[in-house]
């Protein structure tokens, strides 16, 4: 058995717990688990949290604010507007790896649709998510990927609903890949808006 670690930092807690909910669901999970996760003991995280409520509500706000990180980095490995659209919604494909995994994430939904306190960070990340996708859809249209006269700030409201929609869909049906489902069905929403071939500069 590996001796418990004196110090742990809050980024190692949080990350810990991450990987704790994708093998427990909320009712299973405790606060023992994601000590045994971090490589602390149970009472450190009491002291530090006070509650496994109290920590996964602190993992929630920390959460909340990691829209614009997560596209920064998709920018970054994806250059073009669309494909960082297009990866924006692979990264909501690994929620569902598996059947069961994807069960698990809708049992932490429901407390975040469900709890006041936790509805209000995950509707920060929402909002902050809705804005990131519209600056997508604004750089496509600079970039000549979009047609110019789109509505953006429908087209970003289409394009989040047909991605959370499309992973519940894939969850019912389970053909192929939930990445390869959501795919498509992102492209079938963009298709219309998309420029076949961009002008030559």
């Amino acid at each position: 058995m590996s001796p418990r670690r004196q110090k742990v930092s809050d980024d190692e807690v949080f990350a810990a717990a991450q990987r704790a909910m994708t093998r427990q669901g909320p009712h299973e999970l405790t606060l023992a688990e994601i000590a045994s996760e971090a490589g602390v003991s149970a009472g450190r995280l009491v002291q530090r949290f006070g509650s496994k409520r109290a920590l996964l509500l602190a993992l929630a706000e920390r959460f909340s604010g990691s829209a614009g990180p997560v596209f920064a980095g998709l920018r970054e490995a994806h250059r073009r507007p669309l494909a960082t659209l297009r990866a924006y919604a692979a990264c909501m494909a690994d929620l569902a790896v598996t059947p069961e995994a994807l069960s698990r994430n809708l049992a932490y939904l429901q407390i975040d649709l469900t709890d006041p306190e936790f509805r209000a960070h995950l509707l920060a990340n929402a909002r902050a998510t809705r804005r990131e996708i519209e600056a997508l859809l604004r750089a496509a249209i600079a970039e000549q990927e979009v047609r110019a006269d789109v509505n953006v700030r429908r087209l970003a409201r289409t394009v989040e609903t047909a991605i959370s929609g499309s992973l519940m869909t894939w969850a019912c049906y389970r053909e192929g890949s939930a990445a390869a489902w959501m795919r498509r069905d992102l492209d079938a929403v963009l298709q219309p808006y998309v420029l076949s071939a961009r002008p030559r500069r």
